[in-house]
């Protein structure tokens, strides 16, 4: 395991080693006032462009997708073989743009997985696609990345033990269910109790919330449980979905945290990372609210935070 890698000094200005993938280059189409936030990934870029270096997402490689997705499936898929239950499921319809945007933005968090493990921490402004399950795309989901890297680490005797804690609004389902029965994983999901996906799989660790969850309900949860959790697993690689869906006014969530108090949860859990001296490598996840701005801003958020905590 490569050590995680403070930032250089050099002249007495700080230059730290960190960049960003986006795949915000790669669009695809869209009905007229589709509730996908497309707009978000441009914005998130244009942001952070300033403060470090963000590439264009590779490619995820359809043999790397095979690691935890049916073969068959993804041939569909990439055929064009889907059924409209299928695309409702999945939520978007299906073209050759949407598949390609799938493939970069999972390829994006592989990126940031071998840039975590040179250098600490790794970001993807995309990503953190939880809902997709081995042979289902649900929730705007097609390849579940954080799945994908868990089974690429152990697999290649990258890490030994990987954590995937996921403070997205919603459950990780598709992630609970692929790394079921894996020892060497610990999904641990912090969500909305009531809300989606209403048929819960069990992850490692489940802390279902109730509706309307403050920045002081949500951060104690985070120090009394989340934390202590993850400190007794002792995992050697950190996979971090930074969903901001948990702000208030968000479309499709329910909580009340303030941007101020994302933040909080963001440097709470890169500083635990820094300290345990682990490799992390940080997920958008989801973010739909109704000010597009704050979207932009509370996405843009936990890679400045890592910034301020890492580097």
């Amino acid at each position: 395991m490569v050590p995680f890698s403070p930032a250089r000094h050099t002249g007495g200005v700080t230059a730290h080693p960190y960049r960003a993938w986006s795949p915000a280059a790669f669009t695809f189409p869209l009905p007229d006032g589709h509730r996908f936030p497309a707009y978000k990934y441009e914005g998130v870029r244009q942001l952070l462009s300033a403060h470090l270096p963000v590439l264009d997402t590779p490619a995820l490689a359809w043999a790397d997708a095979a690691q935890v997705h049916d073969p068959h499936w993804l041939r569909r898929w990439r055929r064009g073989e889907v059924s409209a239950a299928e695309e409702r499921a999945f939520g978007l319809p299906w073209s050759p743009g949407v598949v390609e945007r799938a493939r970069r933005a999972a390829g994006g968090s592989l990126a940031a997985l071998h840039d975590a493990l040179a250098v600490g921490w790794g970001a993807n402004l995309a990503g953190g696609t939880h809902h997709a399950f081995a042979d289902r795309a649900e929730g705007f989901c097609l390849l579940n990345d954080a799945a994908l890297l868990t089974r690429h680490a152990l697999d290649r005797g990258l890490a030994r033990r990987v954590a995937v804690l996921d403070l997205d609004v919603h459950q990780g389902n598709g992630t609970a269910a692929l790394l079921a029965g894996e020892a060497r994983a610990f999904t641990l999901s912090v969500h909305g109790e009531r809300n989606y996906p209403f048929r819960k799989e069990q992850s490692s660790l489940d802390l279902g919330l109730g509706d309307g969850v403050t920045d002081a309900e949500y951060l104690a949860v985070l120090r009394a449980q989340v934390l202590p959790a993850l400190d007794a697993f002792r995992p050697d690689l950190l996979l971090y979905l930074a969903g901001v869906d948990v702000l208030a006014g968000d479309r499709f969530g329910r909580f009340a945290l303030t941007l101020a108090g994302v933040r909080e949860r963001n440097r709470a859990v890169l500083r635990w990372a820094r300290a345990a001296d682990i490799p992390v490598v940080t997920m958008m996840a989801g973010g739909y609210n109704r000010d597009h701005a704050l979207t932009v801003q509370a996405h843009a958020s936990v890679v400045l935070d890592g910034l301020e905590v890492l580097g």
